[in-house]
């Protein structure tokens, strides 16, 4: 699904100097890597703080922490995205209240969540850019302002996705990304950020992300963790980021070339609707998924189910959601496929994916 040795090997030598530049300074964690990183990505997401973090699912967490969601806080979310915001909601002995999503965009239903916030005591929202569609943000920070309700991007498959000249990260309150490997922009391993244009959030992030210290050994806020994006990693994603946007317009060159090669009336395709979606996994709908799957398979296209399991009915939630009905995300969860897409597939390859998606039943 991804080719991440090519992916390396065309920063082979920038990325070399960015290890042995960290590794000759002997200073490995929170020093001039990550800071020059930080300054770089706040300014890439059109922000003006950016505080480096060990992963996606840490800064989904202190994102949550850092607009004040404690234990027994409510957050709403969706529950067709992985269960990473479930994870950090956990995390934090909050409780996650799930939001239906629209069967198009496979993103969190405004007017769902509108009735969600007027029905129940929430403190923020998560709201998640899947397979990196940017949600409409407008629409959601709207409804999210009339109930006084903080608003968390989940941004970790959106990197660049941008309308109206905004990218990702800065329409709400606070935005997480994960730079995972396979990500948009994506570590030599694990990684993330928080992004906030709001000083006191970023200031209280930047803490609890090191113990609550406001001085060495000094604790005084809570929940904290011990999560800090190394220097590394920080000089690996200052080489990768300027790189970015070029990657993203080949994912959206392939996932555009899917939208007309693809034909057949049994598969539901994602929309193309520019820098809005940055293609970070291309999923398509089908109501035979299993048989889909096995007859790519046995024609050498590998692919994934991104994801399978609603939180809602994940056997570690038991029976608390028994009663909850999440009926487009529960079709969702059994419908999605995702085919290969990545900036170093080849022209060729698109080409085989979409034939043998096309004579799937001939």
């Amino acid at each position: 699904m991804n080719d991440l040795v090519a992916h390396n090997a065309s920063l082979a030598d920038e990325l070399s100097d960015a290890v042995m530049r960290v590794l000759n300074s002997g200073w490995y964690i929170l020093g001039r890597e990550v800071k020059a990183f930080e300054e770089a990505f706040a300014a890439y997401c059109g922000v003006p703080f950016a505080i480096g973090v060990a992963n996606g699912t840490d800064a989904l967490e202190l994102a949550l922490a850092g607009v004040g969601v404690g234990r027994g806080d409510r957050v709403a979310l969706v529950a067709n995205a992985g269960g990473y915001g479930t994870s950090a909601v956990n995390a934090l002995g909050a409780v996650g209240v799930y939001v239906d999503v629209d069967l198009d965009t496979q993103l969190i239903d405004a007017s769902a969540l509108d009735r969600v916030l007027a029905g129940a005591d929430i403190r923020a929202v998560i709201v998640t850019h899947l397979y990196g569609r940017l949600a409409d943000m407008a629409e959601l920070m709207a409804v999210a302002d009339r109930h006084g309700v903080k608003v968390v991007e989940d941004c970790a498959q959106a990197h660049g996705a941008s309308r109206d000249n905004r990218r990702a990260g800065s329409f709400g309150h606070v935005a997480a990304f994960s730079f995972y490997p396979t990500k948009n922009l994506g570590a030599l391993g694990d990684a993330g950020a928080v992004v906030t244009g709001d000083a006191a959030i970023a200031e209280r992030v930047g803490r609890l992300r090191q113990y609550g210290w406001d001085r060495k050994y000094h604790m005084t806020l809570a929940p904290a963790r011990n999560s800090r994006l190394d220097e590394v990693q920080a000089a690996v994603l200052s080489v990768k980021l300027p790189h970015v946007d070029a990657w993203n317009a080949r994912r959206i060159a392939l996932a555009s070339f899917y939208a007309e090669a693809i034909t057949h009336p049994k598969v539901a395709l994602p929309a193309v609707d520019g820098t809005s979606y940055v293609a970070h996994l291309y999923v398509v709908r089908t109501t035979d998924r299993d048989d889909l799957a096995a007859h790519l398979r046995a024609e050498g296209v590998p692919c994934e189910v991104h994801y399978p399991y609603p939180d809602h009915r994940q056997p570690a939630a038991g029976d608390r959601y028994a009663g909850v009905s999440l009926p487009t995300t529960e079709q969702l969860c059994a419908e999605v496929l995702t085919l290969p897409c990545y900036p170093e597939m080849s022209d060729a390859d698109a080409e085989h994916v979409a034939a043998a998606v096309n004579r799937w039943g001939a």
